[in-house]
């Protein structure tokens, strides 16, 4: 005990309080169903009018109004898609986005995967949509495809669009797949030269696919994409904003043993395929860490095996979450994140009523700054039985 109680003295004397040793109390909710009998969902958006968008991973949007959920979806990509594998599966229709003046224009966007040629094993489209007069349907023909990028592995794809508070959409791209992004001398998370382990941002207020916003970082940069905001991820699933202070907060799913969140900044480099987490990976030991962005959390994989990044919580119904980053990891372990001083604390989240076994799929927020989790008992989208659930006060 002598030994350990001197240790922990000597390392508070380099500059850390005790409270950064002490997790924060574990906090207790309850989920609501609000939807089931889903295709594993992956996403969600909230046009207005009593009615909510929910993806699945199989190419549909569907519909849920009023409570209650059409048969009939808005869209179905799933003729455009490969065909998935109904075991584990990370291709697919992943991530949805309204744009920031929906209400007037009617615009959308989705991510999703479609068949690629050669060496690749697919591709990811983000693409934009319209609504049609009536709102019931999608506008014929009004696909616009924004960017794509050809995937050399089926895993690893990112998946996330979020548009930002200055009103450019941000999109997350993984490392291509594979283990230990084995892609070129540096792997593609270090290499500025593809979009692929990248977060990037982009101006879709243009006639054209897209403009690059003038201020990106590496604009104008040999040997760079000027859509890169930042870089060095292994595979951002998730990310979202915080609406409170426009901080843009991202899960990295890791390899072999940590999984990471991370504050995302304006060209930085966040470590992958050198660190895990703040853990040397490639080389194991002696990595050159000058430069890099340490994440703000990580867990290892005794707690968990693949992040599933969450939201900060600015609703008013559960007042002991407010603030705080609530996330979860994909085999279920529910988590939030506490700001301590210069440090993030990570606590557990306790779930009364939730079955066990869920796969948490992903999260979403509304237009009150509620949250809900979306869940799938298996693997992959081979089952109709992922469920929707709101986050509320035990």
């Amino acid at each position: 005990m002598k030994t350990n109680k001197f240790k922990l003295l000597a390392v508070i004397g380099f500059g850390l309080s005790l409270s950064s040793f002490i997790d924060p109390a574990a906090i207790t909710l309850k989920v609501q169903s609000v939807a089931a009998n889903l295709q594993a969902p992956t996403a969600m958006a909230f046009p207005g009018n009593g009615r909510v968008w929910i993806t699945e991973q199989t190419g549909k949007i569907r519909v849920m109004k009023n409570g209650k959920l059409s048969e009939v979806p808005l869209l179905d990509l799933g003729n455009q898609m490969p065909k998935l594998n109904n075991g584990y599966e990370e291709r697919g229709l992943l991530g949805i986005a309204l744009h920031p003046k929906f209400k007037t224009n009617k615009k959308f966007y989705v991510f999703y995967s479609v068949p690629s040629y050669g060496k690749f094993n697919h591709k990811d489209v983000i693409a934009e949509y319209k609504l049609a007069a009536n709102e019931e349907k999608v506008e014929e023909n009004s696909e616009k495809i924004i960017i794509t990028a050809d995937k050399p592995d089926g895993n690893h794809n990112g998946g996330s669009v979020q548009f930002g508070p200055d009103g450019y959409l941000y999109i997350s791209f993984g490392d291509g797949g594979g283990q230990g992004d084995k892609h070129g001398e540096t792997g593609n998370g270090q290499n500025l030269n593809t979009l692929l382990g990248k977060i990037l941002r982009v101006d879709i207020n243009t006639d054209s696919a897209y403009r690059i916003p003038k201020d990106n970082p590496f604009v104008g940069k040999q040997g760079t994409r000027g859509e890169i905001w930042a870089y060095g991820f292994r595979n951002p699933y998730r990310m979202s904003f915080d609406k409170t202070s426009g901080q843009l907060f991202v899960g990295d799913v890791g390899q072999d043993t940590w999984e990471e969140v991370d504050i995302i900044k304006k060209g930085g480099n966040y470590g992958w395929r050198l660190v895990e987490g703040n853990h040397c990976y490639n080389p194991a030991t002696g990595c050159d860490i000058k430069g890099i962005i340490k994440p703000i959390a990580e867990y290892n994989h005794r707690e968990g095996v693949s992040i599933t990044g969450g939201y900060v919580y600015n609703g008013k119904s559960i007042p002991v979450l407010k603030g705080k980053y609530f996330f979860a990891d994909w085999t279920g372990p529910a988590f939030y994140l506490k700001k301590i001083g210069s440090s993030w604390q990570r606590g557990r989240v306790i779930f009364k009523n939730l079955p066990e076994g869920m796969k948490v799929t992903g999260f979403a927020e509304d237009s009150m700054g509620e949250l809900y989790m979306l869940t799938n008992p298996d693997t992959g989208p081979g089952n109709k039985q992922g469920n929707v659930y709101k986050i509320i006060k035990s």
